[in-house]
């Protein structure tokens, strides 16, 4: 679920400011009112003119972002939302570009609406009266319009500059994994530069200022090494199978049995949720629906029999032992499943998989040790820890 203030929608992209962004708001508008304070003008002018200006500075922000969207949502790529906090904006978008020219496209568009904005800016300022405020306002924005084109093109993740850098890198490899790690390096290599070079101003000159520009540094280097992160989750889901995550946390039940026998003989018996198999003959019948049980008149369990419930196995949710495990993320996710059965190349079943299953087996690829409990928390709730988008990962990594 998306955080923040939903404001509106545009080109049906639905708008969310993040609640660190009316702090930011009216740090400016001090900032910017103070300035022309000192310039001469009047309060009342210079309160007004300043919260202008940072409203003017987000909305720019705002255009910068859907230069992004607009061109990922060209080439087929669902838009999710576009979000302002903090240190700017962000655009939430469904999936990566296919091809490392498209990444480029979607990462230069938000530099070049920025670029393209300070050109008519100022243009637009040779055209107003000087010494007024709305020149000086203007005048202010295009500058800040250059400052964030050529800030957003240092190349480092997590900004665009760090983009192109992965999609050059992509282009030359052949692998967008070896993209995303360079940029991210980068980015690690500048953010901590950043911290370096502003606790030391500081301390020189004990101005504020710089310690804001050591806090754009930690923020580099924390989203880079979150892009590590997922790029390493991509790696690991890429080299899965669905075997590799199945578990046979299912009973075979004899397909003859009545629904009386059933239910007496194992439902009333078990402490956990088990998927249930009905088979005869040496050949399955298919899975047993609890929740059809339910369905069913009490008055027919004594004569009915699991086969004459059971669903055959190509009728419900399954994938093959070698189906990647992106199609097994992806498949619970858009089908809202809570599990899905594995089947083996005779058809039989192999095992079943749910989000705890997906999770124990990326844990163990990464060498990344997780608890039982948790991987049992996440069966029982059957949804990924707060802050794992695995479905939007398992998107990139197909």
């Amino acid at each position: 679920m998306q955080s923040g203030w939903r404001v509106g929608v545009i080109f049906g992209i639905p708008l969310f400011i993040d609640n660190s962004w009316f702090l930011i708001v009216l740090l400016m508008t001090f900032a910017y009112g103070s300035d022309l304070l000192n310039k001469g003008f009047p309060f009342p002018v210079a309160a007004v003119v300043g919260l202008m200006m940072a409203l003017l500075l987000f909305g720019s922000v705002l255009l910068h972002e859907l230069g992004h969207s607009l061109v990922a949502r060209r080439q087929g790529i669902q838009v999710n939302s576009i979000k302002l906090f903090l240190f700017g904006g962000i655009a939430s978008i469904d999936k990566e570009s296919k091809t490392p020219g498209q990444a480029f496209q979607v990462a230069i568009a938000g530099p070049l609406v920025s670029f393209i904005l300070f050109l008519c800016l100022s243009l637009l300022t040779t055209l107003l009266p000087t010494q007024t405020v709305i020149a000086e306002a203007v005048g202010i924005i295009a500058q800040i319009n250059l400052v964030l084109t050529l800030f957003n093109l240092i190349p480092g993740l997590p900004l665009d500059g760090g983009q192109v850098l992965k999609a050059l890198v992509w282009k030359i490899t052949g692998s967008r994994a070896q993209g995303v790690r360079w940029a991210a390096r980068v980015g690690q290599l500048l953010g901590w530069m950043a911290i370096t070079i502003g606790i030391y101003a500081y301390l020189s000159t004990q101005q504020f200022t710089y310690l804001w520009f050591s806090l754009l540094g930690w923020f580099a280097v924390r989203n880079a090494g979150a892009y590590n992160r997922v790029s390493d989750l991509q790696d690991a889901i890429a080299s899965l199978k669905a075997k590799d995550a199945s578990v046979r946390e299912f009973k075979v039940i004899d397909a003859t049995l009545t629904l009386r026998t059933f239910a007496d003989q194992q439902l009333l018996h078990e402490d956990k949720s088990l998927v249930y198999f009905a088979a005869s003959n040496g050949r399955y019948r298919g899975m047993v629906s609890l929740e059809d049980l339910r369905q069913i008149e009490r008055s027919q369990w004594e004569t009915m029999t699991l086969a004459e419930v059971a669903h055959p196995l190509l009728d419900v949710p399954h994938v093959r032992e070698e189906t990647p495990l992106s199609k097994v993320i992806t498949d619970l996710e858009e089908n809202e499943l809570r599990r899905i059965t594995v089947l083996s190349p005779a058809d039989a079943v192999a095992g079943t998989i749910d989000r705890g299953d997906v999770v124990r087996a990326l844990a163990k690829r990464l060498n990344f040790p997780i608890s039982e409990a948790i991987i049992d928390r996440i069966k029982e709730e059957g949804a990924y820890p707060s802050g794992l988008q695995l479905a939007s990962i398992a998107r990139n990594s197909e």
